[in-house]
């Protein structure tokens, strides 16, 4: 009996060609045997490497063809080549290859996609037996993940989790960069990191999240110098945060957390968000803003000498990332020490017993 092993990037012309042909000789001859082995592109140099150095082999290219010798035992014999393959195949079993060159391109074009397609359903189904949480970064090579992360991924944050699967967003960003972020997060070995994805475009973009941080920037100072540039940014981060809200209102759970940072418009992307999930609670949207009301609150607090949860309806007027200022109009208190007393759910308006507003002035956020 005869096995061939078939090895080759996916993408490759000539692994196709050398399936095909292998495909019908094992159709003509009862004792012909073929494994086929197809690699993704980017695993493929280091997929080659490994096997040569197993089996004391030279070959560089796709694809890889061998011979198995099962009666004889030990390693396998190297065939070579396409080109060797077939004139292995024209010697021995006096068959040919005619296969157009079209023919090639979409044979290979058609082992990417099902190579791709595959690993996506091995994926879901691995993931679809552990109960992980799933954690979107959007942005992820923004400087300020290196600190998030460890911090993130813990069990202050989530004490209820067993194992978090992480994913790195950065649209259109550098590949070679995100690869490098998910190995120093690996590197972390954190108890409850599961694994780690990254991706350069929406086509899997939130899928299953439970937690999702936008962390996106689109503006910065040359912009502002630049009238037209900028604009054209501004346009851009709209339609993108417009797509996202998309994304999330039809791929993420319907309990999704979502929380928008950074230094600008954030209050923009998070009203685009709402706008377009339309179908996602909006209150499980969350922006800077609410860290400032919680400052607002966290002053008043001291101030009145109660705890912050005791504070409530401050609302925060302006951009984060330009002027605002703390609105007390609606704001009221409980639990408050004074003259007038009530039970648990007795609240009085903070104007009316807030004398000294000298710690509430108007911020002027610094870029």
């Amino acid at each position: 009996m005869a096995k061939f092993v078939l090895a080759g990037k996916a993408d490759c012309p000539y692994y196709a060609k050398a399936e095909l042909l292998a495909d019908a000789l094992q159709l003509s001859l009862p004792n012909f045997k073929i494994r086929k082995i197809c690699i993704l592109p980017d695993e493929w140099k280091k997929w080659l490497e490994a096997t040569c150095v197993l089996n004391g082999w030279k070959h560089d290219k796709s694809p890889l063809i061998w011979r198995e010798l099962l009666e004889q035992g030990g390693k396998g014999m190297l065939i070579g080549g396409f080109s060797d393959f077939l004139e292995h195949c024209q010697e021995y079993y006096s068959i040919t290859s005619d296969m157009p060159t079209e023919t090639m391109l979409s044979v290979s074009a058609e082992n990417l996609e099902t190579r791709v397609n595959f690993i996506k359903e091995q994926q879901q189904h691995h993931n679809s037996h552990i109960n992980a949480l799933h954690i979107w970064i959007s942005g992820a090579l923004n400087p300020t993940c290196h600190i998030l992360i460890p911090n993130l991924l813990s069990a202050e944050v989530f004490p209820h989790t067993t194992a978090i699967i992480l994913h790195m967003l950065e649209v259109e960003g550098d590949e070679e960069e995100l690869k490098g972020l998910k190995m120093e997060t690996e590197d972390l070995a954190l108890p409850l990191l599961h694994h780690v994805t990254i991706h350069t475009d929406l086509e899997l973009a939130f899928l299953e999240a439970d937690v999702i941080l936008l962390l996106d920037e689109w503006c910065d100072g040359k912009d502002a110098e630049d009238e037209c540039h900028g604009e054209r940014k501004l346009n851009k981060m709209k339609e993108c945060y417009k797509e996202y809200g998309e994304l999330i209102d039809t791929r993420a759970k319907k309990d999704v957390k979502v929380i928008v940072a950074g230094d600008s418009f954030v209050n923009l992307k998070c009203s685009l968000l709402v706008e377009k999930a339309h179908l996602t609670d909006s209150r499980r949207f969350v922006t800077m803003a609410t860290q400032l009301e919680n400052m607002a609150r966290a002053i008043l607090a001291k101030k009145l000498k109660v705890r912050a949860s005791d504070v409530k309806d401050v609302i925060v007027w302006g951009n984060i990332s330009g002027t605002f200022y703390a609105d007390l109009q609606r704001a009221k208190v409980f639990n408050y020490n004074g003259p007038i007393k009530g039970p648990s759910f007795f609240s009085q308006s903070v104007l009316k017993i807030l004398h000294d507003r000298s710690t509430m002035p108007v911020w002027q956020a610094k870029h």
